[in-house]
């Protein structure tokens, strides 16, 4: 089964994406990743979203793919200058996981808002399968 989100998130916004159960059994992997700017053309843009399995306190636009904790990233940009063409970069991990996950928003071109939607490929996990992505999780939030 495949579940999609979507929002629009303002520069330096955070949003939480609930996924937790109570028994954990019910695990996610990230299948399509895409962003929008909210209003395409008309103003410049740099847009960086980025999709964490842990909580974040802030949002900023670097990003380290050695962090284990990074499930996601895009990178867009637009401009009013119809000579300068949209460029969209979208890196994910082919990762699963059973709790709660987290996207970030920076816009270094401005201050615009930006648009993002995920489809999550919903997957059954055994007891084991559970227990581990869920102590993995408990790690990493250390």
């Amino acid at each position: 089964m495949i579940k999609s989100y979507k929002g629009k998130l303002a520069d330096g916004a955070i949003a939480t994406i609930p996924l937790h159960t109570n028994n954990g059994k019910t695990g996610y992997k990230i299948t399509k990743m895409q962003l929008m700017h909210c209003e395409p053309g008309e103003q410049h843009a740099e847009h960086t979203i980025k999709v964490y399995s842990i909580p974040q306190s802030t949002a900023d636009n670097a990003i380290d793919f050695t962090n284990v904790t990074l499930l996601g990233a895009g990178y867009l940009t637009d401009n009013a200058d119809p000579a300068y063409p949209v460029s969209t970069i979208i890196v994910f991990d082919n990762v699963t996981f059973n709790q709660d996950i987290f996207v970030t928003h920076v816009d270094t071109g401005g201050a615009q808002p930006c648009n993002y939607y995920l489809e999550l490929e919903q997957v059954n996990l055994t007891e084991d399968q559970a227990l581990v992505a869920i102590v993995k999780n408990l790690r990493n939030e250390q």
